[in-house]
């Protein structure tokens, strides 16, 4: 790689740091309808079972397999009171490291990060911890969230009791 590339590269991983890190704190803030906006309107958001991290939502079941109509869905119901279990909302700190760009065509960028999120509720901690796969698309000074992928690492969810949260 030559020494522009390798510039470019570095640069490149950064933006989609501070990318990354913005969406953290939008959802640690519980700033929903704003971190809704960082998705494309064909936008896919997954969370696949933690026993089957490569399945397909075509033929496998998902924990979570929203596309942008039913992730608008889950912000609205969050931000209501009708989330029984998410009212009064969690305390969340959404961890994210190991930030890899991946090659990609020019509109578009793969990206994988390891992430630990924080749940606080009620007295009790949850910890889910694991990995995000993204495409992200190139968009007016910045980027768009074209897919959304956390495969989380736990062997069970029961110490979590359940992904009511936005990982």
């Amino acid at each position: 790689m030559t020494a522009v590339a390798w510039q470019q590269h570095v640069l490149l991983r950064q933006q989609v740091e501070d990318f990354l890190y913005a969406e953290a704190a939008l959802l640690d803030a519980w700033a929903l309808d704003e971190w809704l906006q960082l998705f494309d309107a064909d936008a896919k958001y997954e969370v696949p079972c933690n026993d089957a991290l490569d399945a397909d939502p075509a033929h496998d079941l998902l924990l979570i397999d929203d596309n942008y109509v039913r992730l608008t869905a889950r912000v609205a119901r969050l931000n209501s009171r009708r989330a029984h279990r998410e009212y009064p909302h969690s305390r969340t700190n959404h961890q994210v490291c190991n930030v890899r760009v991946l090659d990609g065509p020019a509109d578009a960028v793969s990206v994988t990060a390891s992430f630990t999120v924080w749940r606080f509720r009620a007295g009790r901690s949850s910890c889910y911890v694991g990995q995000y796969r993204y495409r992200l698309r190139h968009s007016d000074g910045g980027f768009r969230i074209a897919s959304k992928r956390a495969e989380l690492d736990m062997t069970d969810l029961r110490s979590v009791s359940d992904v009511a949260i936005i990982i």
